[in-house]
């Protein structure tokens, strides 16, 4: 009796210390994605004051900049799966080579991209739909944003070496000067000060751009400094390992597709909303902005599992592995759930701070009850998928999102909406449907474990 007291009482410390590591990680990154959702929300205000034009420039670069940062993303994934299990394998001069290599690939990407813009910028804008008049607003800021888009790919792969190393502090302290010097210089740079009168929507870019660039000068700061797992001496012998960088992209590969599978969808079945209406596709909107705010929980445990399980993994702790991915998504899942709460009770008060009409009201609010009721299997996308990540198996991801985006989500929206007539409500009920299919796969493929046997190498 005494020994499976004894057990027990291990065993609750044990759960004690994880839980308490698990939020040590997860709290900061959902802080910082707070900070970055605040970085847009605070543009768009200065902005907005300019007029709907400058409103659609920036609104046009957003959507070049959500297909870059696609890659951005998928290679910070890579740098935080390979980083965190050599981190925990305790072998932190490997771990430091694979972070150099990523920034390698990083500053290439970057400055391809950035080279793309600058070629091509008006027929970019042209092939977005833009119209000539709007063409002239949007140039000067996608200029000054899109072009040295290297400064946000290297921000992200430092952000996400910095995760893989179980440090998400310096990440969000980085976004919380980030988002303080953006709002200062979007206010001076947008309209001026004492007798300077401000350079207007490239005042913006030019704000966007140095905040990010400062943000990488802290981050390459943190890395050169004494006393941390990542450490690097930026003016050092740099050489390109291919096999280091294989490694990077055989990870990072499908999970750009698979970013790439979700951003198509989402044009297509967004088209398909624009055409049941005004009212619906403004209706649609406002849901999804509101519903951006139950990602946050997810996304900051999904940094927290990605990191536990790619470390024990290193260490060669499966079980451990499974667990601590398996406690990070139960702990989000509580969060989410009282997220959930209020969409459902607060809906018609969150739908009113959007807009005063009645019809699109009503509307927002049929969605955010349906959200509401998904909240566990939305956290299962995010938070398992991003511990499958951190393993390594970013392909099985990507395939449940093929089938997920496309075989329900796409279809669903055809059938319900175009087809049947159930209008936004439809639109939803095939979202749901989404989250709940692809969560209920993804969590059988971590039960089963394979991914323990993922090699990064």
């Amino acid at each position: 009796m005494k020994q499976e007291q004894m057990l027990a009482v291990k065993k609750q410390k044990s759960d004690y210390v994880s839980i308490k590591t698990i939020l040590l990680l997860a709290v900061p990154a959902m802080i910082e994605n707070i900070l970055q959702v605040f970085i847009g929300v605070v543009d768009t205000y200065f902005v907005g004051r300019l007029g709907a034009e400058a409103i659609a420039g920036v609104g046009v670069t957003n959507l070049t900049m959500n297909v870059y940062i696609a890659f951005f993303l998928a290679l910070g994934i890579g740098t935080t799966t390979v980083v965190s299990r050599y981190i925990g394998a305790e072998d932190n001069e490997k771990a430091n080579h694979a972070v150099k290599q990523s920034l390698i690939m990083a500053l290439l990407i970057g400055l391809l991209f950035g080279s793309i813009n600058l070629i091509f910028s008006r027929r970019i804008l042209l092939l977005l739909g833009a119209e000539y008049g709007i063409i002239e607003y949007a140039l000067p800021y996608f200029l000054t944003v899109a072009v040295p888009s290297v400064f946000l790919c290297v921000n992200m792969v430092l952000s996400s070496a910095l995760r893989g190393a179980g440090d998400t502090k310096t990440p969000m302290k980085v976004a919380i000067v980030s988002n303080i010097i953006n709002a200062i210089l979007d206010y001076i740079l947008i309209f001026g000060v004492f007798s300077f009168s401000g350079f207007g929507i490239l005042g913006a870019g030019l704000a966007t751009t140095t905040s990010r660039l400062i943000s990488v000068f802290l981050l390459i700061k943190k890395i050169n400094s004494n006393g941390t797992k990542i450490n690097i001496l930026i003016f050092e012998q740099w050489r390109i390992d291919f096999e280091m960088l294989t490694s990077i992209t055989k990870i990072s590969i499908p999970a750009a597709v698979e970013r790439l599978i979700m951003r198509s969808g989402q044009l297509i079945y967004g088209g398909m909303i624009i055409k049941i209406g005004t009212e619906a596709y403004a209706a649609h909107n406002i849901a999804g902005t509101i519903e951006t705010f139950s990602y946050l929980p997810g996304m900051g445990f999904g940094v927290a599992a990605a990191t536990l399980v790619g470390q024990s993994l290193g260490k060669k702790k499966e079980n451990e592995a499974q667990r601590l991915g398996l406690m990070s998504y139960l702990l989000s899942t509580g969060f989410m759930i009282v997220v959930g709460a209020i969409f459902y009770i607060f809906a018609p008060f969150l739908a009113s701070l959007f807009t005063k009409d009645e019809s699109v009201i009503n509307q927002v609010v049929q969605v955010l009850r349906i959200i509401a009721l998904f909240q566990p299997f939305l956290c299962i996308t995010l938070v398992i998928t991003s511990a499958l990540q951190g393993a390594g198996d970013t392909k099985f991801p990507m395939y449940s999102s093929l089938i997920g985006i496309w075989g329900i989500r796409v279809l669903g929206v055809y059938i319900l909406c175009m087809k049947l007539g159930y209008g936004l409500v439809g639109v939803w009920i095939a979202y749901a449907m989404d989250i709940t299919v692809r969560g209920v796969i993804l969590m059988i493929r971590y039960i089963k474990g394979r991914w323990k046997n993922v090699s990064i190498s």
